[in-house]
């Protein structure tokens, strides 16, 4: 394996996760060490706000919103998502107590690691595409020919554009166990 393919690829994305899980059981551990654990209680309601805030980008991108840059909107999509994580795993803790919870915090870090992975196997092809494409106009190839000899890189850069397209189901599974565990804790919430 090529050393700057896991530097750069592999190593942010297995260390985006490990933040991610260690900055969630270091809260956690916190929380519970200066018996603060009713705040964690509560972190999923700013949790769910910042991700609904990180829906931005890809209501830009659909043109349901006109305002915003796509690439700041983006890089804002992926903070707030990692953010609004965050705290959401911190109010899952190791707390959950019945299966919709579960379901719905796995469904997010599955949808989490969708993205992320897409994210970095996204660039790494285009990347790869173009210093493909370089490399044989350097060798004077042009026309036709570089057709003929990128066409399999197009297309598996084509079909890696379209990874969004198990994303959004992922997320929609996420968002509708997220929904069905927050009406459910409307109805069962001990009103008195």
């Amino acid at each position: 394996m090529d050393r700057s393919l896991l530097r750069q690829e592999i190593m942010p994305f297995l260390l985006l996760i490990a933040l991610l899980l260690g900055g969630t059981y270091v809260a956690d551990g916190l929380l519970h060490r200066f018996e603060l654990v009713w705040i964690g209680r509560y972190l999923g309601i700013p949790g769910t706000l910042i991700i609904l805030l990180s829906f931005l980008y890809s209501m830009r991108k659909r043109k349901v919103i006109r305002s915003g840059k796509p690439g700041t909107l983006l890089r804002l999509h992926e903070a707030l998502t990692l953010l609004g994580a965050l705290m959401i795993l911190i109010h899952a803790g190791v707390h959950l107590n019945a299966i919709l919870p579960w379901l719905a915090t796995a469904a997010m870090l599955v949808n989490i690691i969708s993205g992320l992975t897409g994210r970095f196997v996204l660039n790494r092809s285009r990347r790869h595409l173009a210093a493909r494409k370089a490399a044989f106009e350097q060798q004077g190839m042009s026309g036709e020919e570089l057709q003929q000899q990128m066409f399999w890189d197009a297309v598996t850069v084509d079909l890696m554009n379209r990874w969004r397209a198990i994303h959004f189901p992922i997320t929609l599974v996420f968002l509708v166990l997220g929904l069905a565990h927050i009406l459910s804790i409307f109805l069962f919430w001990r009103w008195q």
